[in-house]
């Protein structure tokens, strides 16, 4: 309802100042030019996200202080704390940082955004910045037209940065003529009533432009010729501190509740921020007057006082907050809670974990949220193939020797695993298919073709479950049989594929890709050792009169069903669970492995 009516009000605004004064035409030209540009930078930036950002932020989190420099570096090249933030919820979203990760890189990012004010008040104001964003948009365009994904990057930040100078360019012309029409200056005021008033002010712009660099540039070539105050410029820069969150809000609305929490830290920061900033202004100004006369800033020289001003209520802000980080991690956890599902009602619709809009930023962010979706399917998936062996999960993954896993049975009734699929497979597996579609459309040829083995390796456990359906019904009869010899068989059956899931169970909580080669190779050789057809142990049963003709045929079917589940589990390891660099030829190679190599190298 609000932005139904906010969109009109502002246009009708527009068209009012457009109507009464030519100059307010070129000052919303330059803000409209300016925004336009962050949008290109935005862009092109994204264009080389493929790896590098990605792994440069896996490595550069996993301390606080690297948290916070990364941010304040990323933001700095980007000249956007907004796209900062938007990529990290995206990260976020996608499992690949923790919390408390983002908010040290929320914090370094308020810091990067005072390099902005900095270059806009001892750069974009001193020359003529109009003369070097002509040719910067020449050379950009024509580079956005080159197929290269590389060049197209490259042209976008150069046109981003043509159109970001032609805007700073248009609002300051705007401005000084703006002034001999209306003298802005005269509306402002001191005292806390004014200082609360601008705030407001500030909050608003950059809750309109959704820029809070737009809106420091705007203040800033407001205040260069004199059209506000510098009191009061100082109250619109926090303000627009304040307003910035808007985007990380709008961002977060999209993703699970990691990114939400992230959102409500960023509020949560920018407000205290903002709040020691009004609290303690008289003193960070004599600051600033302090730093000034030190550094040689002339005294009446506003817009270089303006940056120093943001860039320390901005480092105050992160050094206040900084000992407090893990206890508004804590807070944040405790009122914005995840969706527990009643563990008394084991057939509830699971829902996805990690596919949300947010992820889709990136291409990385969304392959690994698909990643995290297809092990969250096969933790399902195991959960319904354990039941369906009549298997407990707990002794499967205990260091329990098989024979004892394979003794207590899991209930004395069958599970119904159509039940379970449909509430526990179904909507996820469909998830995963129509969140890949939409992923699919920014990603490069290579990540293609992954995106397409993850799809493969998410019917393969659909295949699996089918498969474990179809053995489920012999499996329960044969299990009550007189006949030790078919008992015996199925039993070797749910032992092998008890084997099979522990070994897998070994593989997700290892990251030594020696164990996981070895764990796999063995798989596939006993996937053929324990066929019933291969080893002759159906042929001998039936020679000797063992078994019924029936019990033959059940066999032979439940054999070929319990191969297939191997088969489809091992595939599905292969893709989900090994380093990408390593292919299933690599883990072919390797066939002849002891059970005593298999031991050694994990011990």
């Amino acid at each position: 309802m609000v932005r139904k009516i906010l969109l009109p009000t502002i246009l009708i605004i527009l068209g009012y100042g457009f109507w009464i004064s030519p100059d307010f035409k070129e000052i919303a030209a330059g803000v409209s030019i300016f925004l336009f540009g962050m949008l290109s930078l935005e862009e092109g930036f994204k264009k080389f996200s493929g790896g590098a950002l990605e792994n440069i932020l896996r490595k550069s989190t996993d301390k606080l202080y690297k948290s916070i420099g990364f941010g304040m570096i990323a933001t700095t090249i980007m000249q956007s704390s907004s796209l900062v933030s938007v990529l990290t919820i995206s990260f976020l979203g996608a499992g690949l940082i923790g919390l408390a990760q983002g908010i040290g890189i929320v914090f370094g990012a308020n810091i990067g955004t005072t390099t902005g004010a900095w270059l806009v008040a001892g750069f974009g104001l001193k020359v003529d910045i109009a003369a070097y964003a002509m040719p910067m948009l020449v050379f950009g365009i024509i580079l956005i037209f080159q197929k290269a994904k590389g060049l197209k990057g490259i042209g976008y930040i150069l046109s981003g940065l043509g159109f970001l100078f032609l805007g700073i360019h248009y609002m300051k012309d705007g401005f000084e003529a703006f002034k001999s029409t209306i003298d802005l200056a005269s509306f402002g005021g001191t005292g806390i009533k004014y200082l609360f008033i601008f705030t407001g002010i500030g909050i608003f712009a950059t809750v309109v432009m959704q820029s809070s660099h737009a809106t420091l540039v705007l203040i800033i070539t407001a205040l260069a010729v004199g059209q506000i105050s510098y009191e009061n410029a100082l109250a619109l820069a926090i303000g627009a501190n304040v307003g910035t969150t808007i985007t990380a809000i709008i961002g977060a609305m999209s993703s699970n509740i990691a990114g939400k929490r992230l959102a409500v830290a960023h509020l949560i920061f920018n407000v205290v921020t903002g709040l020691i900033a009004i609290v303690f202004i008289h003193q960070i100004m004599f600051s600033v007057d302090f730093i000034s006369s030190y550094v040689g800033i002339a005294n009446d020289d506003y817009t270089l006082k303006l940056a120093i001003f943001h860039t320390i209520f901005n480092a105050i802000g992160v050094l206040v907050m900084i000992p407090f980080i893990n206890r508004l991690v804590l807070f944040l956890e405790s009122v914005l809670k995840e969706k527990i599902q009643d563990t008394t009602n084991k057939l509830q619709y699971a829902t996805p974990k990690y596919l949300n809009v947010s992820v889709l930023e990136l291409p990385s962010t969304a392959m690994a949220a698909i990643i995290g979706e297809t092990k969250h399917l096969y933790d399902n998936s195991f959960e319904i193939i354990t039941h369906g062996l009549n298997l407990q999960r707990k002794r499967i993954i205990s260091s329990l020797p098989l024979d004892e896993v394979i003794e207590k049975e899991y209930s004395d009734l069958p599970v119904n695993i159509d039940d379970f699929y449909n509430y526990k497979i179904k909507g996820i597996y469909g998830e995963i298919i129509d969140f890949s579609t939409k992923a699919q459309s920014d990603m490069s040829p290579k990540e293609i073709e992954l995106l397409y083995q993850l799809k493969l390796a998410n019917r393969n456990m659909i295949e699996a479950v089918k498969d474990t359906k179809h053995l489920q019904k012999n499996l329960v009869k044969y299990l009550k049989s007189d006949n030790i010899y078919i008992k015996k068989e199925y039993n070797t059956i749910r032992k092998n594929l008890a084997e099979l899931l522990r070994n897998i169970n070994t593989i997700v909580n290892t990251q030594e890709e020696d164990v996981i080669i070895l764990l796999l190779s063995k798989a596939k050789i006993h996937m053929e050792k324990y066929d019933v057809l291969v080893n002759g142990t159906l042929d001998n049963l039936i020679r000797n009169g063992l078994i019924t003709n029936e019990m033959a045929t059940s066999l032979m079917n439940d054999s070929s069903y319990a191969y297939d589940i191997s088969r489809n589990l091992i595939e599905m390891a292969s893709v989900v669970f090994t380093d990408r660099s390593i292919n299933n030829s690599s883990i072919n190679e390797d066939m002849k492995i002891s059970d005593e190599d298999i031991a050694t190298i994990i011990k």
